[in-house]
Protein backbone atom coordinates (compact mmCIF):
# COMPACT_ATOMS: atom_id res chain seq x y z
CA UNK A 1 0.00 0.00 0.00
CA UNK A 2 1.39 3.16 -1.02
CA UNK A 3 1.81 5.85 2.32
CA UNK A 4 4.19 7.55 1.35
CA UNK A 5 7.51 8.30 -0.87
CA UNK A 6 11.18 8.41 -0.03
CA UNK A 7 12.91 11.74 -1.05
CA UNK A 8 16.22 12.71 -0.88
CA UNK A 9 16.95 15.82 1.86
CA UNK A 10 19.28 18.73 1.11
CA UNK A 11 21.37 17.42 3.90
CA UNK A 12 22.25 14.60 1.87
CA UNK A 13 20.20 11.99 3.50
CA UNK A 14 16.45 10.12 2.65
CA UNK A 15 13.59 10.84 4.42
CA UNK A 16 9.74 9.19 4.37
CA UNK A 17 7.59 11.73 3.04
CA UNK A 18 3.72 10.53 3.91
CA UNK A 19 1.10 10.97 1.27
CA UNK A 20 -2.28 11.76 2.41
CA UNK A 21 -3.68 9.46 5.27
CA UNK A 22 -5.68 7.30 4.65
CA UNK A 23 -4.36 6.35 1.40
CA UNK A 24 -7.09 6.09 -1.69
CA UNK A 25 -6.07 2.62 -1.85
CA UNK A 26 -9.29 0.53 -0.18
CA UNK A 27 -7.11 -1.70 3.05
CA UNK A 28 -8.31 -5.22 1.61
CA UNK A 29 -9.10 -7.45 4.62
CA UNK A 30 -8.25 -10.94 3.24
CA UNK A 31 -9.48 -14.58 4.86
CA UNK A 32 -6.53 -14.98 7.58
CA UNK A 33 -6.86 -10.75 8.54
CA UNK A 34 -11.25 -11.60 8.94
CA UNK A 35 -10.61 -14.34 10.89
CA UNK A 36 -8.19 -12.49 13.14
CA UNK A 37 -10.21 -9.53 13.22
CA UNK A 38 -13.55 -12.00 14.25
CA UNK A 39 -11.73 -13.42 17.25
CA UNK A 40 -10.24 -10.32 18.73
CA UNK A 41 -13.49 -8.67 19.00
CA UNK A 42 -15.53 -11.48 20.65
CA UNK A 43 -12.34 -11.56 23.19
CA UNK A 44 -12.14 -7.79 23.52
CA UNK A 45 -16.09 -8.02 23.87
CA UNK A 46 -15.90 -10.75 26.29
CA UNK A 47 -12.84 -8.96 28.57
CA UNK A 48 -14.77 -5.88 28.62
CA UNK A 49 -18.03 -7.80 30.30
CA UNK A 50 -15.72 -9.53 32.71
CA UNK A 51 -13.97 -6.98 33.69
CA UNK A 52 -17.32 -4.91 34.50
CA UNK A 53 -18.09 -7.49 36.92
CA UNK A 54 -15.06 -7.31 39.11
CA UNK A 55 -15.69 -6.54 42.73
CA UNK A 56 -13.50 -3.06 43.55
CA UNK A 57 -13.15 -3.03 40.15
CA UNK A 58 -11.38 0.93 40.80
CA UNK A 59 -8.34 -1.05 42.96
CA UNK A 60 -7.46 -3.48 40.53
CA UNK A 61 -7.33 -0.81 37.77
CA UNK A 62 -3.92 0.14 39.21
CA UNK A 63 -2.71 -3.26 38.81
CA UNK A 64 -3.42 -3.06 35.25
CA UNK A 65 -1.94 0.39 34.92
CA UNK A 66 1.14 -0.66 36.24
CA UNK A 67 1.54 -3.21 34.27
CA UNK A 68 1.25 -1.96 31.02
CA UNK A 69 3.27 0.92 32.01
CA UNK A 70 6.18 -1.38 32.73
CA UNK A 71 5.75 -3.47 29.54
CA UNK A 72 5.87 -0.63 27.63
CA UNK A 73 8.92 1.03 29.39
CA UNK A 74 10.68 -1.99 29.18
CA UNK A 75 10.23 -2.20 25.43
CA UNK A 76 12.28 0.74 25.19
CA UNK A 77 14.90 -0.90 27.40
CA UNK A 78 13.87 0.12 30.78
CA UNK A 79 15.36 -2.67 33.10
CA UNK A 80 12.63 -1.52 36.28
CA UNK A 81 9.84 -3.57 36.59
CA UNK A 82 6.18 -3.72 37.79
CA UNK A 83 7.37 -4.60 41.29
CA UNK A 84 10.46 -1.67 41.47
CA UNK A 85 7.20 0.95 40.74
CA UNK A 86 5.31 -0.56 43.53
CA UNK A 87 7.92 -0.63 45.89
CA UNK A 88 8.67 3.14 44.60
CA UNK A 89 5.57 3.76 45.70
CA UNK A 90 6.10 2.88 49.28
CA UNK A 91 9.48 4.87 49.30
CA UNK A 92 10.97 1.33 49.57
CA UNK A 93 13.82 2.81 47.50
CA UNK A 94 16.70 -0.04 48.15
CA UNK A 95 18.11 -1.19 45.22
CA UNK A 96 15.76 0.08 42.89
CA UNK A 97 17.16 0.67 39.29
CA UNK A 98 17.26 4.28 38.24
CA UNK A 99 14.91 3.81 34.93
CA UNK A 100 12.30 2.97 37.77
CA UNK A 101 11.23 6.70 36.95
CA UNK A 102 10.49 5.80 33.73
CA UNK A 103 7.46 3.41 34.84
CA UNK A 104 6.57 6.22 37.44
CA UNK A 105 6.01 8.68 34.67
CA UNK A 106 3.88 6.38 31.66
CA UNK A 107 1.53 5.52 35.18
CA UNK A 108 1.10 9.42 35.38
CA UNK A 109 1.11 10.12 31.91
CA UNK A 110 -2.01 7.09 31.26
CA UNK A 111 -3.76 8.31 34.15
CA UNK A 112 -4.21 11.90 33.14
CA UNK A 113 -4.41 11.18 29.32
CA UNK A 114 -7.86 8.69 30.56
CA UNK A 115 -9.09 11.72 32.93
CA UNK A 116 -8.92 14.00 30.24
CA UNK A 117 -10.34 12.06 27.62
CA UNK A 118 -13.64 11.81 30.21
CA UNK A 119 -14.76 15.85 28.86
CA UNK A 120 -12.15 15.83 26.03
CA UNK A 121 -11.93 14.23 22.57
CA UNK A 122 -8.65 12.26 21.58
CA UNK A 123 -6.48 14.78 19.87
CA UNK A 124 -2.89 16.13 18.79
CA UNK A 125 -3.39 17.80 21.72
CA UNK A 126 -4.49 15.94 24.07
CA UNK A 127 -1.60 13.46 23.07
CA UNK A 128 1.35 16.46 22.83
CA UNK A 129 -0.42 17.22 26.87
CA UNK A 130 0.17 13.27 27.39
CA UNK A 131 3.93 13.49 25.92
CA UNK A 132 4.40 16.54 28.48
CA UNK A 133 3.48 14.33 31.35
CA UNK A 134 5.36 11.55 30.16
CA UNK A 135 8.50 13.28 29.65
CA UNK A 136 8.66 16.52 32.01
CA UNK A 137 11.15 15.90 35.04
CA UNK A 138 11.87 12.36 33.34
CA UNK A 139 15.23 10.74 34.06
CA UNK A 140 15.71 10.51 30.00
CA UNK A 141 13.77 14.13 29.16
CA UNK A 142 16.83 16.44 28.85
CA UNK A 143 16.50 17.08 25.29
CA UNK A 144 13.25 15.65 24.54
CA UNK A 145 10.94 18.85 24.67
CA UNK A 146 8.07 17.49 26.48
CA UNK A 147 4.85 18.27 24.89
CA UNK A 148 6.87 19.42 21.63
CA UNK A 149 6.39 18.57 18.46
CA UNK A 150 9.99 18.55 17.15
CA UNK A 151 11.59 21.42 14.96
CA UNK A 152 14.48 19.08 13.66
CA UNK A 153 14.89 15.77 12.34
CA UNK A 154 14.97 12.39 14.31
CA UNK A 155 15.83 8.91 12.89
CA UNK A 156 15.30 4.97 14.01
CA UNK A 157 18.15 2.65 13.98
CA UNK A 158 22.08 3.76 13.61
CA UNK A 159 24.28 6.58 14.18
CA UNK A 160 22.47 9.74 12.48
CA UNK A 161 19.99 9.61 9.59
CA UNK A 162 22.60 8.25 6.89
CA UNK A 163 22.91 5.34 8.30
CA UNK A 164 19.45 4.93 9.62
CA UNK A 165 17.00 2.17 9.32
CA UNK A 166 13.89 4.15 8.64
CA UNK A 167 13.95 8.46 8.67
CA UNK A 168 10.62 9.95 9.26
CA UNK A 169 9.14 12.70 8.45
CA UNK A 170 10.84 15.84 8.51
CA UNK A 171 9.44 18.48 10.64
CA UNK A 172 7.64 20.66 8.70
CA UNK A 173 5.14 17.84 7.03
CA UNK A 174 3.91 16.73 10.86
CA UNK A 175 1.30 18.92 11.00
CA UNK A 176 -0.19 18.28 8.16
CA UNK A 177 0.42 14.05 8.83
CA UNK A 178 -0.57 14.42 12.30
CA UNK A 179 -3.81 16.79 11.23
CA UNK A 180 -4.71 13.73 8.64
CA UNK A 181 -4.35 11.07 11.77
CA UNK A 182 -6.54 12.64 14.12
CA UNK A 183 -9.19 12.73 11.46
CA UNK A 184 -9.06 9.51 10.55
CA UNK A 185 -9.72 8.57 14.51
CA UNK A 186 -12.96 9.89 14.35
CA UNK A 187 -13.92 9.24 10.53
CA UNK A 188 -17.67 7.16 10.00
CA UNK A 189 -16.07 5.35 7.57
CA UNK A 190 -16.92 1.99 8.28
CA UNK A 191 -13.16 0.87 9.25
CA UNK A 192 -13.40 -1.75 12.09
CA UNK A 193 -12.67 0.02 15.48
CA UNK A 194 -9.97 -2.67 16.17
CA UNK A 195 -8.43 -2.53 12.48
CA UNK A 196 -8.44 1.28 12.91
CA UNK A 197 -6.83 1.16 16.27
CA UNK A 198 -3.90 -0.84 14.96
CA UNK A 199 -3.24 1.22 12.22
CA UNK A 200 -3.08 4.29 13.74
CA UNK A 201 -0.39 3.02 16.27
CA UNK A 202 1.66 2.13 13.29
CA UNK A 203 1.00 5.49 11.38
CA UNK A 204 1.77 7.81 14.85
CA UNK A 205 4.77 5.38 15.04
CA UNK A 206 5.61 6.64 11.20
CA UNK A 207 5.26 10.09 11.67
CA UNK A 208 7.17 9.69 15.04
CA UNK A 209 6.63 13.62 16.31
CA UNK A 210 8.53 14.05 19.01
CA UNK A 211 12.47 13.80 19.54
CA UNK A 212 11.97 10.98 22.70
CA UNK A 213 8.90 9.03 23.97
CA UNK A 214 7.12 8.43 20.60
CA UNK A 215 7.24 4.33 21.23
CA UNK A 216 5.65 5.15 24.49
CA UNK A 217 3.12 7.75 23.65
CA UNK A 218 1.90 5.75 20.35
CA UNK A 219 0.99 2.86 22.88
CA UNK A 220 -1.02 5.13 25.09
CA UNK A 221 -2.75 5.98 21.88
CA UNK A 222 -4.09 2.64 21.47
CA UNK A 223 -5.23 2.32 25.30
CA UNK A 224 -6.83 5.85 24.76
CA UNK A 225 -8.84 4.76 21.38
CA UNK A 226 -10.04 1.65 22.56
CA UNK A 227 -11.72 3.70 25.90
CA UNK A 228 -13.24 6.94 23.82
CA UNK A 229 -15.01 4.29 21.66
CA UNK A 230 -16.33 2.43 24.07
CA UNK A 231 -14.87 -0.82 23.20
CA UNK A 232 -13.50 -1.30 26.73
CA UNK A 233 -14.62 0.29 29.91
CA UNK A 234 -11.58 0.39 32.20
CA UNK A 235 -7.95 0.20 30.64
CA UNK A 236 -7.34 -3.87 31.09
CA UNK A 237 -6.12 -4.57 27.40
CA UNK A 238 -1.89 -4.39 27.96
CA UNK A 239 -0.76 -5.04 24.98
CA UNK A 240 2.50 -4.09 25.50
CA UNK A 241 2.87 -7.36 26.57
CA UNK A 242 2.47 -9.00 23.22
CA UNK A 243 4.54 -6.46 21.79
CA UNK A 244 7.30 -7.17 24.76
CA UNK A 245 7.27 -10.88 23.91
CA UNK A 246 7.54 -10.29 20.20
CA UNK A 247 9.71 -7.17 20.36
CA UNK A 248 11.80 -7.86 17.71
CA UNK A 249 8.78 -8.71 14.87
CA UNK A 250 6.74 -5.82 16.61
CA UNK A 251 9.83 -3.57 15.38
CA UNK A 252 10.28 -5.19 12.17
CA UNK A 253 6.50 -5.50 11.33
CA UNK A 254 6.52 -1.68 11.65
CA UNK A 255 9.56 -0.97 9.76
CA UNK A 256 7.97 -3.20 6.70
CA UNK A 257 4.69 -1.14 7.53
CA UNK A 258 7.02 2.31 7.01
CA UNK A 259 9.67 1.37 4.42
CA UNK A 260 7.26 -1.10 2.29
CA UNK A 261 3.78 -0.55 3.12
CA UNK A 262 3.02 -3.82 4.24
CA UNK A 263 -0.60 -2.63 6.21
CA UNK A 264 -2.12 -5.69 6.04
CA UNK A 265 0.98 -7.32 7.58
CA UNK A 266 1.34 -5.55 10.60
CA UNK A 267 -2.24 -5.50 11.02
CA UNK A 268 -2.53 -9.20 11.40
CA UNK A 269 0.30 -9.15 13.90
CA UNK A 270 -1.87 -6.27 16.05
CA UNK A 271 -4.84 -8.46 15.84
CA UNK A 272 -3.42 -11.60 17.21
CA UNK A 273 -1.49 -9.27 19.92
CA UNK A 274 -4.89 -7.70 20.82
CA UNK A 275 -6.33 -11.47 21.05
CA UNK A 276 -3.63 -12.93 22.90
CA UNK A 277 -3.67 -10.63 25.43
CA UNK A 278 -7.72 -10.28 26.14
CA UNK A 279 -7.00 -14.21 26.51
CA UNK A 280 -5.01 -13.90 29.30
CA UNK A 281 -6.71 -10.80 30.84
CA UNK A 282 -9.78 -13.10 31.02
CA UNK A 283 -8.20 -15.46 33.06
CA UNK A 284 -6.77 -13.38 35.27
CA UNK A 285 -10.15 -11.24 35.69
CA UNK A 286 -11.21 -14.85 36.39
CA UNK A 287 -8.70 -15.74 38.97
CA UNK A 288 -8.75 -12.11 40.89
CA UNK A 289 -12.27 -12.67 41.74
CA UNK A 290 -11.94 -17.09 42.80
CA UNK A 291 -8.93 -15.56 45.13
CA UNK A 292 -10.51 -12.30 46.07
CA UNK A 293 -13.36 -14.93 47.76
CA UNK A 294 -11.48 -17.39 49.20
CA UNK A 295 -9.10 -14.60 50.55
CA UNK A 296 -12.41 -12.31 52.35
CA UNK A 297 -13.16 -15.60 53.54
CA UNK A 298 -10.00 -16.13 55.55
CA UNK A 299 -10.25 -12.17 56.79
CA UNK A 300 -13.76 -12.96 58.20
CA UNK A 301 -12.39 -15.41 59.95
CA UNK A 302 -9.97 -13.16 61.46
CA UNK A 303 -12.84 -12.25 64.36
CA UNK A 304 -12.53 -8.76 65.88
CA UNK A 305 -9.44 -8.09 63.44
CA UNK A 306 -12.37 -8.77 60.34
CA UNK A 307 -13.13 -5.09 60.25
CA UNK A 308 -10.22 -3.74 59.63
CA UNK A 309 -8.47 -7.07 58.04
CA UNK A 310 -11.28 -6.02 55.04
CA UNK A 311 -10.29 -2.11 54.55
CA UNK A 312 -6.54 -4.14 54.71
CA UNK A 313 -7.01 -6.55 51.94
CA UNK A 314 -9.25 -4.25 49.84
CA UNK A 315 -6.47 -1.47 49.55
CA UNK A 316 -3.82 -4.94 49.09
CA UNK A 317 -5.41 -5.49 45.45
CA UNK A 318 -4.60 -1.86 44.50
CA UNK A 319 -1.19 -1.95 46.22
CA UNK A 320 0.43 -5.26 47.01
CA UNK A 321 3.63 -4.70 48.05
CA UNK A 322 3.68 -2.90 51.51
CA UNK A 323 5.52 -1.77 54.41
CA UNK A 324 3.60 -1.58 58.12
CA UNK A 325 3.58 2.02 57.84
CA UNK A 326 1.03 1.64 54.80
CA UNK A 327 -1.08 -0.14 56.11
CA UNK A 328 -1.65 1.94 59.19
CA UNK A 329 -2.43 4.99 56.60
CA UNK A 330 -4.70 2.07 55.23
CA UNK A 331 -6.50 1.01 58.34
CA UNK A 332 -5.95 4.02 60.98
CA UNK A 333 -4.17 1.43 63.32
CA UNK A 334 -1.49 2.37 65.35
CA UNK A 335 1.65 1.16 64.64
CA UNK A 336 1.78 -1.74 67.42
CA UNK A 337 -2.08 -3.01 66.31
CA UNK A 338 -0.54 -2.65 62.59
CA UNK A 339 2.50 -4.84 63.20
CA UNK A 340 -0.26 -7.31 64.45
CA UNK A 341 -2.83 -7.66 61.73
CA UNK A 342 0.67 -7.63 59.57
CA UNK A 343 1.74 -10.48 61.76
CA UNK A 344 -1.74 -12.40 61.49
CA UNK A 345 -2.17 -12.16 57.44
CA UNK A 346 1.78 -13.26 57.32
CA UNK A 347 0.31 -16.49 59.39
CA UNK A 348 -2.86 -16.88 57.32
CA UNK A 349 -0.77 -17.03 54.14
CA UNK A 350 -1.98 -13.92 52.85
CA UNK A 351 0.82 -11.91 53.14
CA UNK A 352 4.87 -13.14 52.88
CA UNK A 353 7.60 -10.89 54.05
CA UNK A 354 10.09 -9.87 51.19
CA UNK A 355 12.86 -10.35 52.95
CA UNK A 356 12.68 -12.47 55.92
CA UNK A 357 15.92 -11.83 57.59
CA UNK A 358 15.06 -8.20 58.31
CA UNK A 359 13.13 -7.00 62.14
CA UNK A 360 12.71 -3.07 61.12
CA UNK A 361 11.55 -1.86 57.84
CA UNK A 362 10.14 -5.16 56.94
CA UNK A 363 8.14 -5.22 53.39
CA UNK A 364 5.14 -7.43 52.66
CA UNK A 365 3.74 -9.14 49.63
CA UNK A 366 0.17 -10.16 48.54
CA UNK A 367 2.10 -12.48 46.64
CA UNK A 368 -0.73 -14.88 45.13
CA UNK A 369 -2.12 -11.71 44.12
CA UNK A 370 0.76 -10.34 42.75
CA UNK A 371 2.08 -12.99 40.57
CA UNK A 372 -0.92 -12.83 38.73
CA UNK A 373 0.01 -9.97 36.92
CA UNK A 374 3.51 -11.19 36.28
Amino acid sequence: MDLGKFIKQSQGYTAFVPGRFPPKEKLILDDQALELLSRATLLVGRLDGITQVLPDVDFFMFMYVRKEAALSSQIEGTRATMADSIKAENDIVTDLPEDVDDIQHYIKAMNFGLKKLASLPLSVRLLRDVHKVLLTDGRSSHFAAPGEIRRSQNWIGGGSPATASFVPPPHHFIADALGDLEKFLHASDGVPSLIKTGWAHAQFETIHPFLDGNGRTGRLLVTFYLCQQGILQFPVLYISEYFKKNRQSYFDLLEGYHNRGEVLLWLKFFLQGVAHVSEEAIETAKKITILRDQDMQTVYALGRSGKTGLLLLQNLFRLPIVMVKKVEEFTGLSRPNANKLVDRFVRVGILEQIDKKKEYGRSFVYKKYFDLFK
